[in-house]
């Protein structure tokens, strides 16, 4: 037996003086209300009750448990109070990761549209290429690329096409090659974690194309890359949505886009199927509308959103 279950019938009979009306209050029969209250004696090793065949008393030891485990019940109520309404409806603190390359996209203005709906929800941004959900205490990731970990819940949002690309200088120095396989011959800009060997994957005509390029430049991250492809060293192999902007200014210039590969998706991940909260349920609803309605993580004007019942735009104060 829970020992705050004990204890609530200890108080019972305590503020009824009586063990027969206190489990009638208590929906138990005698016998149970005089075992809850022996069961907590013997786990604290002390009386609590003086009994007669009449009524009973506090003991000093009781007098002590009653005033103590006042305010512990009213905290463990007010808790359980607490739980249940993230449980039911959007509120607390929803703690989300997500890549570095998403900071400078849609995501942020997402985020400030999902605040809006529900103003109960505090958010708390991590940016960061890997995270352990469990050690890091993030209660949903956002993330690029294929995910092989049989440990989380998956659920696609958008898939992305990747484009190569590079400034209109490069191309008119080097040429535009036709075919991946041509890609070795240029100077590509890649990231640190594709190893000294960097491959890219291609696909044509449904089958997968690995291509070995030679790297002029690696990063951690993509955005210096984008940077230095856009003042012409070198072409880049990375999601459309991380480069749109300067590919509508020209300042990038794609090809091979009819070979990209086509398993590439923005996925939120997360740790189990059940007992989320509401403010996580919520997101990742609101995340899925958003893909569904094709609005994209960058640059794109999005369309409204149906949040859930109830919840309506609140502007940010």
């Amino acid at each position: 037996m829970d020992s705050l279950d004990l204890i609530r019938a200890f108080r019972e009979v305590a503020f009824q003086g009586n063990f027969s009306r206190a489990a009638t209050r208590l929906g138990i029969s005698k016998a149970t209300a005089s075992k809850y209250v022996a069961e907590l004696e013997a786990r604290f090793g002390v009386r609590l009750l003086n009994r007669s065949t009449r009524s009973v008393s506090l003991t000093d030891a009781g007098e002590l448990l009653l005033e103590r485990s006042a305010p512990m019940l009213e905290m463990v109520e007010l808790t359980q109070a607490e739980l249940a309404e993230r449980a039911n409806e959007p509120r607390g603190r929803l703690r989300i990761a997500a890549p570095h390359a998403m900071a400078s996209g849609e995501l942020p203005t997402l985020l400030a549209e999902f605040m809006g709906f529900y103003p109960e929800v505090i958010v708390s941004l991590s940016l960061a290429n890997s995270v352990d959900l469990a050690e890091d205490g993030i209660d949903v990731e956002l993330r690029f690329g294929p995910i092989e970990n049989d440990n989380l819940i998956v659920r696609k949002l958008l898939q992305v096409p990747m484009v190569v690309c590079a400034s209109p200088i490069y191309w008119k120095k080097h040429g535009k090659p036709t075919h991946p396989t041509q890609l070795p011959q240029h100077d590509a800009l890649t990231l640190i974690r594709e190893g000294a060997h960097p491959v890219w994957r291609f696909e044509d005509k449904g089958k997968p194309i690995d291509v070995r390029v030679k790297s002029r430049m690696e990063a951690t991250e993509g955005a210096p890359l984008v940077e230095v492809a856009r003042h012409g060293f070198g072409l880049i192999y990375v999601p459309a949505l991380a480069v749109q902007p300067q590919i509508d200014h020209g300042e990038l210039v794609p090809v091979l886009q009819k070979y990209a590969r086509q398993d590439m998706w923005v996925s939120a991940a997360y740790l189990q199927r059940r007992h989320n909260s509401a403010a996580l349920r919520a997101l990742l609803d609101y995340l899925q509308d958003r893909a569904k309605r094709r609005g994209r993580f960058a640059g794109q004007p999005l369309p409204p959103h149906q949040p859930q019942a109830g919840a309506a735009p609140v502007a940010g104060g």
